[in-house]
This record gives C-alpha cells, sequence and structure tokens, in this order.
C-alpha cells in the first residue's frame, strides 16, 4: 500500500491500559463513520505497515483499540505519535457539492459566466483557504474553494461548476 492510496485518519495519542492498548485521535469530521475499523496502516520507517484491530471502543473522537500482536505497554509505546492512514476507497462517499480535494484533480471547470476554463490540476491547501488551481492554456487561473463558488460536482462527467467572483478570471485572463 502506497501513501498516495491512502488518507490520513489521525494519530495514536498515547497508550491505554496495561495490556499494550493503544488511543487513535480520529481527526476527520464524522469519527462514527469509522467505528467498525478492521485495520488501519501506520507509517514506520516511511513505510505504510497494517495492523489489524482485535477491539474498539470508541469515545467521541478516541478510540480505544487492542491490536493484534501487540500485547505490552512497551510494543503500544512503539505506536504513540504514530500518523494513521487507511484506503482512499474507505472514504465516506460525498454528494452534492461536497467532494474531496483528491478527487477533482482533472475535472474540468465551467465557471457559470466565461464557460470551460480548463481542468483542475490541483487543490492547494493553505492556511485560511483552499484553493483550485486550473490551467487555461498556459495561463493559471485561481478560484477559492467556497460554497458560494462551487455550483455543482458532475462525478460521472468529471465536471466542477463554478461562480467565480466578479472580475477574478478576467484578473489572471487579461
Amino acid at each position: 500500500m502506497k501513501k498516495d492510496d491512502c488518507f490520513y485518519l489521525g494519530r495514536i495519542a498515547k497508550t491505554h491500559g496495561i495490556k499494550g492498548e493503544i488511543t487513535l485521535k480520529v481527526e476527520a469530521d464524522d469519527p462514527s463513520a469509522y467505528a467498525n475499523l478492521k485495520h488501519f496502516f501506520l507509517e514506520i520507517n516511511k513505510v505504510l505497515t497494517p495492523f489489524f484491530i482485535e477491539k474498539i471502543v470508541m469515545s467521541g473522537d478516541k478510540f480505544f483499540i487492542t491490536v493484534q500482536d501487540v500485547k505490552t505497554v512497551e510494543a503500544a509505546q512503539n505506536l504513540v505519535g504514530k500518523s494513521v492512514y487507511l484506503p482512499l476507497e474507505m472514504l465516506p462517499k460525498l454528494s452534492g457539492k461536497q467532494f474531496y480535494y483528491h478527487e477533482v484533480t482533472g475535472f474540468m471547470v465551467v465557471d457559470a459566466e466565461k464557460g470551460e476554463l480548463g481542468p483542475i490540476q490541483e487543490v492547494l491547501e493553505y492556511p485560511t483557504q483552499a484553493i483550485l488551481q486550473i490551467m487555461k492554456g498556459k495561463k493559471e487561473i485561481l478560484i477559492p474553494i467556497l460554497d458560494e463558488v462551487i455550483q455543482k460536482v458532475d462525478r460521472d462527467k468529471k465536471t466542477l461548476y463554478v461562480k467565480a467572483p466578479e472580475g477574478l478570471i478576467d484578473m489572471y485572463l487579461g
């Protein structure tokens, strides 16, 4: 399993109890979507290593987990601080105008006023705002990901419909 085929779920926050259990701090909008996990991957020495779950107890965004073959506090301590990953296919399906950033790369962007702009090269994530990076020929267009800008996501046609703020596209295309 490669990291590019996975998404970040959270991290091992600490050990739990005296029999090698761990506490997973889930960093997701809906932790309960992952309450029935059977396995996960930890990044160890830059390699994703699978771990199989024997028992899981959920409390809010914390999961208390008994992992197969981890039976001592010392063994569990070696996992603390590690990032937890799951395969992309385990992401809950989104509908309507919601989308995962990785899924729209390559989608065609169509603006309500200017029409077809070009494909999404990538989603740029900044601390205050995520932005669509679109290439129209050799010109870059950056459009903020905001509820009022994103009009529709057509997954079948791989098209994202937007209503860019007035004058924004003209600023890039001059």
